[in-house]
């Protein structure tokens, strides 16, 4: 066994990349708000001066090492196919893992959600590589029936969670129950933590206008169907009936962003419905400073994670809608107006209370100020609990069962 801690972390699709030339010059990757899971990866391989290969399924194909770190932008086959071909290019992506996996002598694997099949994953400890699944979306949808195929998924993952894992990140308790249903309650450690912001992101930022005309509601996101953006739409048409004051902005790129500006012209919207496209962290603070409210409208047939932009809102001190859809809500509730899932009419007349209720708004507002400590405390974040994590591992010499089934750190 090496001296020196050998970590192999499975990242999601996000450009691993181009996080880690930001971090290596000592910058925050300026793509995203909060702290990225990548960075705070590379900040905990190097407080325990570890080796790391860091795999994403990106889809710029390449390769970069420097020093203790392999990075790996690796894209995921048939990602976009449907049935069998999207099955066997998830369990070719699996394969290729445990290979990477070996090849570099990894002593514990970190693998994101979306990287492969979880019952894949069963394969490493016995290749001597403990496992820690680092979940960021729930395991299934809240609201819809799984279909077979998910089923089946989730059936041969179970043994991951409850015996072949030496522990569970977990981003939302939403997550964390999922995980004990899915085991009947026999499951490894599962550590809760939050996601992780600089203070400096949000100071500073000007209190909403008093006056609120127009009232401003902020989406961020991917512009996609199940991202309810369509719906947000329609929620803008029914305002609109009600009051001439409310503006939408949209921030984020996707499938759907020209096909929705176009619905917006067509709807008569133009004045009050703002596709902006992709913003980076300044303008993020921009259109934020620049809101009253922000709006989640996610919708039941999506696998959501904790959506940071509920987050973001509270941090802003901008009162947020959203439903039960979105797992992000447990951790503010105070600072939530809760509509529904899919209720276009609800969203409606919970931003038409929010605009015209005076002291409404000011509730939420108060509540969003509560709340804010909590996302800056890197302590909550998921750096620190895996750092915990690899400590024990270390400490403890990698054995299958060195941590006990149904701990939960929070």
């Amino acid at each position: 066994m090496p001296s020196s801690l050998r970590v192999l972390y499975a990242a999601g699709p996000g450009n691993v990349i181009g996080t880690y030339q930001h971090w290596s010059q000592q910058k925050d990757d300026p793509s995203q708000v909060s702290v990225t899971y990548s960075g705070q990866f590379f900040e905990v391989c190097r407080e325990l001066k570890a080796h790391a290969y860091v795999m994403s399924s990106h889809q710029d194909a390449k390769k970069v090492q420097d020093g203790a770190f392999t990075l790996e932008h690796r894209p995921i086959p048939f990602q976009n196919a449907s049935g069998l071909l999207y099955h066997a290019g998830q369990i070719w992506y699996g394969l290729r893992l445990a290979l990477t996996a070996m090849r570099f002598r990894a002593d514990v694997a970190v693998v994101a959600d979306g990287t492969t099949h979880w019952f894949m994953l069963s394969l490493l400890p016995h290749l001597g590589v403990q496992v820690i699944p680092s979940l960021h979306c729930v395991l299934w949808r809240k609201f819809m029936p799984m279909r077979q195929a998910e089923k089946l998924a989730l059936r041969w993952g179970r043994r991951l969670f409850r015996q072949d894992c030496r522990a569970v990140l977990a981003i939302s308790d939403d997550i964390a129950e999922q995980v004990a249903q899915l085991t009947q309650q026999q499951h490894r450690t599962i550590s809760i933590f939050t996601p992780v912001y600089r203070r400096e992101q949000f100071a500073g930022l000007a209190a909403p206008t008093e006056g609120r005309s127009p009232f401003r509601v902020l989406f961020a996101g991917r512009i996609e169907p199940e991202k309810g953006v369509f719906d947000l739409l329609e929620i803008a048409k029914q305002t609109r009936a009600r009051s001439q004051e409310v503006v939408f902005d949209l921030c984020g790129d996707g499938s759907a962003l020209e096909t929705l500006k176009q619905a917006a012209a067509d709807a008569g919207l133009a004045d009050s419905f703002f596709c902006h496209g992709h913003c980076n962290q300044e303008q993020m603070r921009q259109r934020y400073e620049a809101s009253h409210a922000v709006i989640v409208p996610t919708r039941t047939d999506f696998v959501e994670g904790f959506n940071k932009v509920v987050v973001e809102g509270v941090l802003a001190s901008r009162p947020v809608v959203t439903s039960a859809a979105c797992p992000a809500l447990a951790a503010v509730r105070e600072a939530v107006v809760e509509v529904p899932p899919n209720d276009i009419t609800a969203y409606a007349e919970a931003l038409v209370n929010l605009s015209g209720d005076r002291r409404f708004y000011q509730h939420k507002q108060q509540a969003c100020l509560k709340l804010q400590d909590r996302f800056y405390d890197p302590k909550r974040g998921w750096a620190a609990r895996l750092k915990n994590l690899l400590l024990t591992c270390k400490s403890q010499g990698y054995s299958a069962n060195a941590l006990q089934a149904e701990y939960r750190e929070t």
